[in-house]
């Protein structure tokens, strides 16, 4: 396709979210490196020491440290993603018959699906290393192993009501994902809908949650938003203007990472998130008209990336209670606390220990988030009194 020397936007009523584009490779891609890159980045942190207590790191783990330091942008990227795929999605949907029916047990099931299963790990590997007494159930909230916090996971409100369940920390992430969800349709029902009685019981809904949820969730829904928002965008520029804003959003990336906080979510690091979360999704909406490659290398790339982003959600969920029982495993067999940034075999330690992180979450895999369509048409013709088409996943 032709391209016109200065950009053009156009707006594409349903999202293009074509397998034989350029952004839907982009988006496998990125998802699973994403992925990769938080477990990666946690089995570090927790195994080495970090980067201020050593007095004169060497070169090579500077390196290291920094390639592994990007799970902020990473969980970010998600967002943005999910905003994309699960925004645009419902947008496409938004005529048909049960549309909100059909969204939320392709939201519970997608979530479910892969959080039960390794909530029950959790709970076994914490009766294995002794976090928890299996005489007795526990229904406190404050407590990560108790049926309160189990439930309360399952809802989305981790580190809002209930600790995240068995310390698995990554999973807050999962509480802006849950009531993103949530809000989405309520947002698109108050804008979209005739009936002024359903658009002002789901404007009083918004108003209610955004007086109940943290701040800070709410004000990363704007994130979450673009996403969906851009989903419907199309950018028609010349490849040199994309190989540009490429290199362009790298170097703003590296220049945050550098210079920013990336720890976690905050007010302060919202502003930089923003300004990726739109140069990210202008390189996506450039990629929507384009094609996908033909070259028997890049189609091999694209396989690969697709691979792994299908268990990029199970990776990442199950990637932290892997790393505990790791931690477990190296103190009491081996008697090694840390490992040492100086000795060339600890790095090939580590490097085992994230193929096993990887090989147990494609495991976990193939055992449940498989089976995720499955499971969605079978609750679908329970629920919904119908035979449902088989989905992929978002």
């Amino acid at each position: 396709m032709r391209h016109s020397a200065r950009p053009i936007i156009t707006w594409d009523a349903p999202s293009a979210n074509r397998s034989d584009s350029w952004h839907s490779i982009v988006i496998a891609m990125v998802r699973a490196l994403a992925a990769i890159e938080v477990a990666a980045a946690h089995l570090r942190a927790l195994f080495y020491p970090g980067m201020r207590t050593i007095t004169d790191p060497t070169l090579w783990y500077q390196g290291f440290a920094f390639f592994t330091g990007f799970a902020h942008q990473a969980v970010l990227l998600f967002f943005v993603i999910s905003g994309w795929l699960v925004g645009g999605s419902l947008l496409d949907k938004w005529n048909q018959r049960d549309a909100l029916r059909h969204y939320a047990v392709d939201r519970i099931t997608r979530l479910w699906t892969v959080l039960i299963p390794v909530f029950v790990l959790s709970l076994l590997l914490g009766l294995g290393i002794g976090q928890l007494d299996g005489g007795t159930f526990d229904y406190a909230a404050s407590n990560e192993f108790s049926v309160a916090s189990f439930f309360g996971n399952l809802a989305g409100l981790q580190l809002i009501s209930v600790p995240a369940f068995g310390g698995n920390f990554p999973l807050w992430s999962l509480s802006n994902e849950t009531w993103y969800y949530i809000l989405f349709p309520l947002l698109v029902v108050t804008v979209r809908t005739e009936r002024l009685g359903l658009r002002t019981l789901s404007a009083l809904m918004i108003a209610l949650l955004a007086l109940a949820l943290p701040p800070l969730l709410l004000l990363y829904f704007m994130i979450w938003l673009l996403g969906a928002a851009c989903s419907r965008l199309q950018l028609n520029c010349g490849r040199g203007a994309r190989m540009a804003l490429i290199a362009v959003a790298a170097a703003t990336s590296v220049y945050f990472r550098l210079t920013g906080r990336n720890d976690d979510l905050s007010v302060a690091s919202f502003i930089p998130d923003l300004i990726l979360t739109i140069m990210f999704l202008a390189i996506l909406c450039s990629l929507q008209n384009t094609k996908a490659p033909t070259a028997p290398a890049m189609l091999r790339i694209a396989k690969t990336g697709r691979y792994f982003a299908e268990f990029s959600f199970t990776l990442y969920v199950i990637h932290y209670p892997l790393i505990v029982l790791l931690e477990f495993v190296a103190l009491k067999f081996y008697g090694v606390e840390k490992l040492t940034p100086s000795n060339p075999l600890h790095l090939g330690a580590y490097l085992a220990m994230l193929c096993f992180i990887m090989v147990g979450a494609w495991l976990s895999y193939l055992l449940f988030e498989s089976r995720t369509a499955q499971i969605r048409n079978w609750v679908k013709r329970k629920l919904l009194r119908k035979a449902a088409a088989v989905v992929v996943p978002a």
